[in-house]
């Protein structure tokens, strides 16, 4: 549900009652990944979506019904090939999507919304497989272990519950575990659905320069937080990096030894400027971060690398940075080099290969997850 929580958020406190419908597992080549939800208000608005087009009338049907009676449950989508105007994925995939009445009854998935908004880190545990009267329970998850709501199978499984979902927020997971009716970790009772909502990731790109303002503009489209870093004042200003989320002066290599960053964090190198990129790098290649680029030519790329193995970087260090960076994609302007850019950090992400999809033969989905497109799912 994070990426409608913001709709919902609204409706919530619009007081409106409404059925979210959210996919809880899939198999082969489905359209959305866990977390995808579409919600139908009771005046028949719909927000989101589950299938990219493939089953949502079905799922709005599912939400109306829900709103009528106020009853979970939990719907299976495939593909049938006994009869092609069945609905179905005609994709050939399989999805599990749970369908649940909000109101003023459901405190829990009500707060869920509005903790989303607000940025805080909070998951959201709902049973989707165990005993008929446990379907549809519930609890909101903080990353300090506190939760409210239940799952209505007693305060062993409850504890158990948190405990699992707080470990799957902690990674910034959003997925399926299995615990026992009895609250112990044997699994197969209970499968609960986890969906963690943690801060946006980081992208920090260094260097005021025109392609800078561009890889914001997709930094943002992506999901990301972006910072704007560079020494020189009269370069890194708002009014040049308007949708920024922080514009900021200071020695690029001294902010990223100061700044926050984590496993997810996106660090982009503009600058192609020895001065400024050698004693930074030396830093970004040390820190547990997902993607370190640099761009520059493959001139350039030499004599940084040069510079690099000369303060001391090894080569396990060396081999994590992308220069130049981008895909190859004969890019020109700052608009093609930021996709291209872009591009590269999500194949990175994802385990892409970066090669067209036409007579490839390489999977359209894969199965690694990392820094999300639009916060992660």
């Amino acid at each position: 549900m994070l990426d409608i929580a913001r709709e919902l958020n609204r409706w919530i406190e619009e007081g409106r009652d409404f059925a979210v419908a959210t996919v809880v597992a899939v198999g082969g080549s489905a359209p959305r990944r866990p977390g995808a939800a579409l919600a139908v208000d009771a005046g028949g608005t719909a927000v989101g979506s589950v299938s990219g087009g493939c089953v949502e009338g079905a799922v709005y049907d599912l939400c109306v019904r829900a709103l009528q009676d106020g009853r979970t449950v939990l719907e299976r989508f495939g593909y049938s090939d006994d009869d092609a105007f069945a609905v179905g994925l005609t994709c050939g995939g399989v999805i599990d999507v749970l369908v649940t009445p909000v109101s003023a009854a459901a405190p829990v998935l009500a707060k869920w919304p509005a903790a989303v908004a607000r940025g805080d880190a909070v998951a959201l545990a709902r049973v989707t497989r165990g005993p008929a009267a446990l379907l549809g329970g519930a609890m909101l998850v903080r990353i300090d272990g506190s939760y409210d709501g239940g799952l209505g199978g007693g305060a062993e499984l409850d504890r158990s519950a948190a405990g699992e979902a707080r470990a799957m927020l902690d990674a910034g997971r959003t997925g399926t575990v299995e615990i026992a009716e009895d609250g112990s970790r044997c699994p197969g009772g209970v499968t609960l659905f986890v969906e963690s909502s943690v801060p946006p990731p980081r992208m920090i790109v260094f260097g005021a320069v025109d392609f800078a303002a561009a890889l914001v503009r997709t930094g943002t489209f992506l999901g990301y937080h972006v910072t704007v870093c560079d020494a020189r004042p009269v370069f890194a200003t708002r009014d040049r990096f308007p949708e920024a989320d922080e514009v900021v002066v200071d020695w690029p290599h001294r902010y990223l030894r100061r700044t926050g960053t984590d496993h997810r964090t996106v660090v982009c190198v503009l600058t192609h400027d020895a001065k400024f990129d050698v004693p930074l790098l030396e830093v970004a290649l040390r820190l547990p971060v997902a993607f370190v680029g640099a761009m520059g030519s493959r001139r350039t790329h030499r004599d940084r690398d040069r510079r690099l193995r000369e303060v001391g970087l090894t080569e396990a260090e060396l081999a994590r940075l992308h220069s130049p960076i981008g895909l190859d994609l004969g890019a020109r302007t700052p608009e093609e080099t930021a996709l291209s850019i872009a591009a590269e950090i999500v194949a990175a992400a994802r385990g892409g290969t970066g090669t067209p999809l036409t007579g490839s033969g390489t999977p359209i989905h894969h199965d690694r997850t990392g820094t999300p497109t639009a916060a992660a799912g």
